[in-house]
């Protein structure tokens, strides 16, 4: 199965940040342009001198990561099954 999802919710699941922190270390990102209204106007990947991100930035990434994972533990052990 395939389900669409939006990069707003993709982002606010913490797994834009994620994959940034991982590809950060190879000196890649994934550039979200999300313009006044909320909206996401372009994605692409990007060289970038970026190693990481704040003590801030960080934080809130692991408990968004870890609240949508809280939220949809029963849907992604059904779907393991």
């Amino acid at each position: 199965m395939l389900e669409r999802k939006t990069w707003n919710e993709f982002r606010g699941a913490g797994l834009l940040w994620f994959i940034n922190m991982l590809l950060h270390v190879f000196g890649w990102a994934v550039v979200v342009v999300v313009e006044d209204d909320g909206s996401v106007s372009e994605c692409y990947p990007a060289r970038t001198n970026f190693r990481g991100f704040s003590d801030k930035d960080q934080a809130e990434g692991y408990l968004a990561i870890s609240q949508w994972v809280a939220d949809n533990a029963s849907t992604l052990l059904e779907e393991s099954k």
